[in-house]
């Protein structure tokens, strides 16, 4: 038995999904998103990719065409080269996002030093880690020595810790 895909719902289902994935793409390059934007991004992201995928199914007949013709070919490698690039890391960064180190130099600070830059007390810094689960053993420690090298961790710990309480 052979599924029918309808065309009235792969084709507004692409159009829906890109049109909100432009959309805060481009306020995302220009950091100007805000509240759920990165959020529904990420998630209407898969729902652009079942779109394509039924919409793929559904014009399978052209799009066979459309790779045995050298223009379209040429430029579906090209946005394939750009994907395989992506993944190689830039000189001097280390393969990691420009955020890294300084959180990593944020979580390895003392935690005096942790509360001039949160503009606090280190005595509110070790009430905001115990607010979080956390002991601190003395007024040396840093973050990543008390939750250890997880970056995700260190990172929901420092926002704990730097952000003001609400």
């Amino acid at each position: 038995m052979t599924t029918r895909i309808p065309r009235n719902l792969a084709t507004p289902l692409t159009i829906g999904a890109f049109l909100v994935l432009a959309t805060t793409g481009v306020l995302m390059f220009f950091h100007l998103d805000s509240a759920l934007n990165k959020t529904v991004h990420e998630w209407i992201g898969w729902v652009l990719v079942a779109g394509v995928g039924l919409h793929v199914a559904v014009n399978f007949g052209a799009f066979q065409r459309y790779l045995r013709m050298p223009g379209p070919r040429a430029l579906i490698a090209g946005f394939a080269l750009v994907l395989g690039l992506s993944f190689v890391p830039l000189p001097g960064t280390g393969g990691e996002p420009p955020f890294v180190a300084p959180l990593r130099a944020l979580a390895a600070a003392p935690l005096p030093v942790l509360a001039q830059v949160a503009g606090t007390t280190p005595l509110e810094i070790e009430s905001r880690l115990r607010a979080a689960g956390i002991e601190p053993r003395d007024g040396a420690d840093s973050v990543a020595a008390l939750v250890g090298g997880d970056a995700r961790k260190q990172v929901r710990v420092l926002a704990s810790v730097i952000a003001p309480p609400r």
